[in-house]
């Protein structure tokens, strides 16, 4: 888990600028995967609205034990829990590295709302494109991404993802560069954004991935982990 020694600055700086399940026909059920609508909290839910497991992720896009996370417990939370119906799984930002998982962010909730997933899906399997150039940049010319930082969110996140290709990234994934340009800069865009973040902050989050079950924050950072408390709580 990654402590967020900036949170408070970064957030500051957005803000200013069961049985009924198995009478149910298995195509039905598989259905839950492909319902996907953006909360009142800004994050993204994917599954059954009404079910009896509501899990939340606070998360980044750069963030590695997210993507972890991703990669092992994605697959199985889908097929054993999402898909019956009995879970629903909503992600939220929270952004550990400030304006380049804010521009992350944004080109992620630029997509159609039923294409989040499957975008955020390919941006943790290939976050290694955007942190490799980011840590580089770090290293050969840390006045830039200071100067970055520092700038009104509107600007700062399409400095970001123009020097870290992900423009491009969206670009050949069918996100025209236009849309995505005008997404970065969106005030509404961010303002939803710093919102949720500040949400995760009233909630105690400290850092990314944290978890909560039924509105009851976990300690959970990995699937392994997460998994007794879901079965706790569901079977």
């Amino acid at each position: 888990m990654r402590i967020l020694a900036a949170l408070a600055a970064a957030a500051a700086l957005l803000l200013a600028a069961g049985p009924a399940a198995a009478q149910t026909p298995r195509r039905a059920a598989t259905a839950w995967v492909k319902v996907v609508t953006k909360t009142p909290e800004g994050g993204y839910r994917q599954g059954n609205p009404n079910a009896q497991i509501k899990l939340v992720e606070y998360g980044a896009r750069t963030c590695p034990t997210c993507r972890a996370f991703a990669m092992e417990g994605m697959e199985p939370l889908r097929r054993d829990w999402i898909a019956t119906g009995k879970l629903s799984y909503e992600f939220r930002d929270l952004l550990v590295h400030g304006a380049p998982d804010l521009a992350l962010a944004l080109l992620n909730q630029c997509v159609p709302t039923p294409r989040f997933f499957d975008t955020l899906d390919l941006l943790f399997v290939n976050q290694a494109l955007f942190d490799g150039p980011l840590h580089k940049m770090m290293d050969s010319q840390p006045a830039v991404i200071e100067g970055y930082q520092k700038l009104p969110p509107a600007q700062a996140a399409p400095r970001f993802a123009e020097a870290l290709g992900m423009i491009a990234f969206m670009k050949a994934r069918g996100l025209p560069e236009a849309q995505a340009r005008k997404c970065l800069s969106d005030p509404g865009l961010i303002r939803g954004i710093a919102t949720t973040q500040a949400g995760g902050v009233n909630a105690g989050v400290t850092g990314t991935p944290s978890f909560f079950v039924n509105g009851r924050r976990v300690r959970a950072y990995s699937w392994d982990q997460l998994l007794p408390e879901l079965r706790a709580v569901g079977g």
